[in-house]
């Protein structure tokens, strides 16, 4: 597990830019955190990182929004409202194994429905106001292994 600090949004969003490069097609994160932790945040510097010009809002209420228009394709999923039911009519395997990357809030909601391999991402706030925070990041697989070694050395 790797562990950085963020004081900021700004921060938040440019480790989530700078991580965007090293993404492909199908890959998969995981994002924990509570309400507030920045998971959106997050999700707003990944998709800069990927050329996406369009406001990222979160999908709480549509469980998936789709954005088509930079180098990957972004599907960021809400899955809290599935805690009952789980994903299994959502087709969430044609998202996790086609051509963009999935990013997937709550994602310990549907737990039957993930791949084997993904990035796991937590966000902790450590401040008073939520903007500060601790991003720890884990791969689980050799592909992202190899994700969060490249990145690293690139920050270096």
């Amino acid at each position: 597990m790797e562990k950085f600090h963020a004081t900021n949004e700004l921060e938040t969003k440019k480790l989530a830019a700078e991580l965007a490069k090293w993404l492909e097609p199908g890959d998969l994160i995981l994002l924990e955190g509570d309400l507030g932790a920045g998971k959106t945040t997050f999700t707003k510097g990944l998709a800069t990182g990927l050329g996406i010009k369009r406001i990222i809002k979160s999908p709480t209420y549509t469980i998936i929004r789709e954005y088509l228009d930079g180098r990957l394709p972004l599907y960021h999923m809400d899955v809290y409202r599935l805690e009952e039911t789980g994903g299994m009519d959502l087709g969430l395997e044609e998202y996790f194994e086609g051509d963009g990357v999935s990013i997937v809030e709550w994602a310990k909601f549907i737990p039957e429905d993930l791949p084997s391999e993904y990035l796991q991402v937590k966000l902790e706030p450590t401040g008073v106001d939520l903007m500060e925070r601790n991003i720890l990041i884990s791969a689980v697989g050799k592909h992202y292994n190899q994700l969060i070694e490249n990145f690293l050395k690139e920050r270096q």
